[in-house]
């Protein structure tokens, strides 16, 4: 069994492309107590036989006194949990990862966003280069496993840039990855200057959802958002076909990982911005 849990709600940071707080009109940040968090999480575990979690914060590793308080209850439970949260590059620190280890996070999703430091400042994401690396290379070796999240036609994105962002994705060697294309969700500062300049965005929700067919997203100065969704699809094809990347899967994971993520990477998904591109030519 799988189970989702909320051990706060909202996020305190404001990068363009996130709509998080857009109903609550603050950027407020708000924690569960957590020996509640941990008794559903333990209930869950006792009466349901749930192993897996999945934190689904905005931002789990934020507050220090927070996620020591509930990393110290679940392993005063010992519990045989696998669970996976939210962090940002420069909220993780190294002391907090043996007791993150030991608490049963397997997994840390990153927000890296770009490999560009100009497109990173754009996005409001001020961290550098040489930390998302050496946190990486922390976060791996503490047993740790790491997804990178990275985004694709922000707006200061040229194909410089996105080929910039797709370098770094190969050398991090991430044991996962999300490629997205930069959308304009409705309240997100992208949205709303999108609007201001009166940039196309999709006339159905469909459109706003990273691997449908008529996913639109937004076009950069310098960019289509054909020519942004057409790199997006071309590098998630690249990562997850790239040899060093299935060693490493093969390697912790077995072959018949390794078996589903080829099969996962012949598959090209049906794009009609980039089918109307290929007619125009």
């Amino acid at each position: 069994p799988y189970a989702s849990i909320y051990t706060s709600l909202g996020c305190p940071y404001q990068c363009v492309f996130c709509c998080i707080n857009a109903p609550f009109d603050i950027n407020r940040y708000r924690m569960r107590d957590p020996k509640l968090v941990v008794s559903e999480i333990a209930h869950l575990h006792d009466v349901y036989g749930t192993r897996t979690f999945k934190i689904i914060d905005e931002m789990f590793v934020l507050n220090k006194r927070h996620v020591d308080d509930i990393c110290n209850l679940l392993i005063e439970r010992d519990l045989d949990i696998n669970i996976w949260a939210y962090a940002r590059v420069d909220t993780v620190k190294t002391d907090m990862l043996d007791k993150l280890r030991r608490a049963g996070i397997r997994w840390l999703a990153l927000g890296i966003e770009s490999g560009s430091a100009h497109v990173r400042d754009g996005a409001e994401k001020a961290f550098n280069q040489e930390e998302i690396i050496s946190i990486v290379r922390d976060i791996q070796k503490s047993g740790i496993r790491v997804i990178g999240n990275f985004i694709f036609g922000l707006p200061d994105d040229d194909l410089g840039t996105m080929n910039e962002t797709l370098d770094l994705a190969k050398e991090l060697n991430c044991e996962f990855v999300n490629f997205y294309s930069a959308m304009a969700y409705p309240g997100s500062p992208l949205y709303l200057q999108a609007v201001a300049n009166d940039l196309a965005l999709p006339e159905h929700w469909t459109g706003f959802s990273q691997h449908s067919y008529d996913c639109l997203p937004l076009a950069t100065d310098h960019l289509s958002a054909a020519e942004v969704l057409g790199f997006r699809d071309d590098a998630f094809h690249e990562y997850f076909s790239n040899p060093r990347y299935l060693d490493m899967v093969t390697q912790l994971f077995g072959w018949e990982t390794r078996r589903h993520i080829e099969g996962m990477a012949t598959h090209k998904l049906k794009r009609k911005i980039l089918e109307e591109q290929d007619a125009a030519e």
